[in-house]
Parts: structure tokens; sequence; C-alpha cells
């Protein structure tokens, strides 16, 4: 195979390496921020974001998965996790039955409540409020038709 490389000029390589660096360190602190007020991970907070959302506070683990971007042995062992600190449980789908979904308990649902309020201080603080008015919606197109493109090609 003999490709040429087509090496970052040096404004690609600014792109890159804020990407890098923006990513890195607006997550640590969210993270941190997140771990610190409410004893949770992003990625718990997430999942427990999206149980909130679905139908019934439920989804079943495949599709938990693929909203997460998790592997399903990543998520698996996550939710083996939460169900063990009462944040959610396993049930049985109902149109199903060898599926399986994971259901946002009472418990997970406060825990999440009591969460959000500083999860928002700390994203807004970390990557949000950062940027002006108006470059909000030209970052957020980037970034989404990267994101569609991206998905289109998993």
């Amino acid at each position: 195979m003999s490709e040429v490389t087509d090496w970052l000029d040096p404004n690609e390589m600014r792109l890159w390496r804020a990407f890098i660096e923006v990513s890195t360190r607006a997550m640590g602190r969210i993270e941190d921020d997140l771990q610190t007020d409410a004893g949770l991970a992003v990625d718990d907070y997430e999942v427990l974001v999206h149980l909130s959302e679905a139908p019934d506070r439920r989804l079943r683990m495949s599709e938990l998965a693929d909203r997460t971007l998790h592997s399903r042995s990543r998520l698996t062992h996550r939710i083996d996790r939460m169900v063990g600190d009462g944040l959610v449980a396993r049930e049985a789908c109902p149109e199903d039955r060898r599926g399986v979904e994971a259901v946002l308990t009472p418990k997970g649902r406060q825990i999440l409540d009591a969460a959000a309020p500083g999860h928002l201080v700390s994203v807004r603080a970390a990557l949000i409020d950062r940027f002006t008015d108006a470059e909000k919606p030209f970052v957020a197109d980037a970034l989404e038709r990267v994101a569609a493109e991206l998905r289109e090609t998993d």
C-alpha cells in the first residue's frame, strides 16, 4: 500500500491540538465536579439521563449502549455496578422476554435530580460560557455535522 501522507497544515494542527486540549480539560473538570458534588462518574450520569428521557424510563441494553457510545460489555459492567448501587434495575423486555432493559429506579431519579443543577453549572463553566452567543450556533453546527458523519461510518 503506497499512500502519500497528507500532513496537517498549521491551521489544521492548531484545530487538532485545540480539540484535544479542550476536550480533555473540559471533560476532566466536569468529571471532577460531578464526582465531588454528586459522587457520580460522567458515564453514570449519562446513563441516568438517557433512562430519564426514555419512555417509561427504560431502554433495551443494546439501545442504551448505542446512545452512550459504549460497547455492550462495557455497558454491562457499568449497569452491574449501578444495579448494585440501586440506581437502575434490570428487567425482562415486555415485548421480547429474551431482551433485557435497564430501568431507572426512584433512587436513580433522585440522584439524577440532585446532581443536575451542579452538573449544569460545571458544563457551563467548563465549555458553554466560554463561547459568545454568536459562536455557539456555529460551533454546535460544526460539531453536529462531524458527529453525524462519524455515525454514518460506524
